[in-house]
């Protein structure tokens, strides 16, 4: 493999995507009309050179531990394609270029916001896994705000919509997470991270966690509908309801039976359900933004 690929795997490009489709989402959704294509660009490609510096971070604040966990141990540091300084030095400069770009081609919110993801990310989360069970909540809150930046980037605010967003985002993540912390709990265990599957041996707080967050996703997750948020209209409340359901029902069974193969199905249909909901979101809100 490439040293190119080496670097470009730093980024974890898969979950970098997810975070800039949530960011385009937000532009869409915070802008009073269709919004511009170097809008979009701008605003996309800065948060994707983002998440890449602070996943590249990440990689070398972990390096130690990756060698440990068989999902990880192929990464570029531990398997040796890349040395701890060049990590180090890609993560800042590509993150600073990215918070550089939403600041000059955006607005100083939309970057702070960004700044904001990086900073939390690699300096609470990422320690926070060899300490507490709490950093995925901890690591919910970055995770849950570039919807946020994208808005604010259309709009130049936060408020009571953007607060939406992210709340759906958050908790979105819970169920997300917990389902693949079940089936690495071993893995996690090995490399000493604190991840609540691996200290709730029976399984019984994490099932209880992953359908509470989930039945509470599907509550608010109509809230783009209600008049006072006004995001959306009734197309979206059928297909969050129906999303929602989808998901509920892949959660709990796997909180009943607590097997691998369960857990994966549950994990699957997180990543099929996310998409799906922002982009009827986005299509709702088209249909409602009035043509000049």
């Amino acid at each position: 493999m490439s040293r190119l690929a080496a670097f470009a795997e730093l980024g974890k490009p898969r979950l970098s995507a997810l975070a800039v489709l949530a960011v385009l989402a937000g532009v869409f959704l915070g802008a009073a009309s269709l919004p511009t294509a170097w809008l979009l660009l701008s605003t996309g490609t800065g948060t994707a050179l983002v998440a890449a510096g602070g996943n590249a971070l990440n990689m070398f604040l972990e390096r130690d531990s990756d060698r440990f966990m068989q999902r990880t141990e192929g990464r570029p540091l531990p398997a040796g394609r890349l040395g701890s300084g060049e990590v180090l030095g890609f993560g800042l400069f590509t993150a600073s270029v990215g918070v550089a770009l939403l600041w000059w081609a955006t607005n100083p919110l939309a970057a702070a916001l960004c700044a904001a993801i990086f900073v939390s990310y690699v300096l609470v989360y990422t320690p926070m896994k060899r300490r507490s069970t709490l950093n995925t909540l901890v690591g919910a809150v970055p995770g849950a705000l570039p919807p946020v930046v994208g808005y604010a980037a259309s709009s130049g605010r936060v408020d009571e919509r953007a607060l939406v967003l992210f709340l759906i985002l958050f908790l979105w993540q819970i169920p997300h997470f917990l389902a693949i912390a079940w089936g690495y709990r071993e893995q996690y265990r090995a490399a000493g991270m604190q991840m609540l599957p691996v200290v709730d041996t029976g399984g019984r707080s994490t099932a209880v966690q992953m359908v509470l967050y989930c039945a509470t996703l599907v509550l608010v997750s109509t809230m783009p509908s209600l008049p006072w948020v006004g995001l959306t209209g009734s197309l979206y409340t059928f297909a969050a309801l129906a999303l929602g359901a989808m998901f509920l029902i892949a959660t709990v069974a796997a909180a009943i039976v607590r097997q691998p193969a369960a857990m994966r199905r549950c994990f699957l249909v997180s990543i099929v359900y996310l998409p799906l909901l922002f982009g009827v979101m986005v299509v709702d809100k088209i249909l409602k933004t009035p043509t000049v």
